[in-house]
């Protein structure tokens, strides 16, 4: 009968931790102003999450993980986007674009895509003396 009670608590204990990262996605994907957006960095494979921009950064938070807190953070000043271009299903997200820029991949709809490219080129002139 422990063992039995033992395994119910532990299960219980996944259902409730996964019930929160649920949760926790349905937040950010919601929550107004995030744009979801997938992350690939070096050779890595495409990451899903939100973006939210925030004064002269782009912060990324991945959907899966516990913190609210954003894991990578690209800064507007001395931000140059050296290609975009449309995905297929077989190289990412099917329907998004994708914008290379200093050695970070982001996966967007054609909407978010607008959205950052008007905030990249809206950043004060001073902004892209750093980019060279």
């Amino acid at each position: 009968m422990g063992a039995t009670m033992a395994a119910l608590d532990i299960l219980a204990s996944v259902v409730a931790i996964a019930a929160l990262m649920v949760i926790r996605g349905v937040v950010l994907a919601r929550a107004r102003g995030n744009i979801i957006c997938s992350l690939r960095t070096g050779g890595r494979s495409w990451r899903s999450g939100v973006a939210r921009y925030a004064g002269g950064e782009l912060h990324w938070i991945p959907f899966l993980g516990l913190r609210l807190r954003p894991r990578h953070a690209i800064a507007r000043r001395g931000l140059t986007v050296s290609t975009r271009r449309p995905l297929t299903g077989e190289d990412g997200p099917a329907g998004y674009w994708t914008v290379d820029c200093a050695g970070v991949s982001l996966a967007m709809s054609e909407d978010a895509l607008t959205g950052f490219l008007a905030w990249v080129e809206s950043a004060p002139p001073s902004a892209h003396l750093d980019a060279a």
